[in-house]
């Protein structure tokens, strides 16, 4: 998968890992695929958060990146999920720090 899809926004003073799924929201491989390399390259370089992007829209997508990340094999990588109120179309994924 591209590093282009990955890139590092800035929030007050702290860079976060993004992934914006808008580009390939159509195909559900590159999607599956997209967040599995994702939340694994995020594990493995100790990021404490990272940023996914579905986006607002029917909340599908949203859904999909929900569903992926309550999988026993993946839950294992991060401490904790976070959807905020004020932006269902961003989903923030915690992970502790060791």
């Amino acid at each position: 998968m591209d590093d282009q899809l990955f890139r590092a926004t800035r929030r007050t003073a702290t860079h976060v890992l993004s992934l914006d799924l808008h580009p390939i929201f159509r195909n559900n491989r590159d999607i599956e695929l997209a967040l599995r390399q994702f939340i694994f390259k995020a594990h493995r370089s100790g990021e404490p958060v990272v940023e996914i992007i579905p986006g607002k829209g029917t909340g599908q997508l949203r859904a999909r990146v929900l569903t992926f990340l309550g999988q026993k094999h993946i839950r294992r990588l991060y401490d904790r999920v976070e959807v905020s109120d004020g932006n269902t179309g961003r989903v923030l994924v915690h992970f502790a720090r060791c």
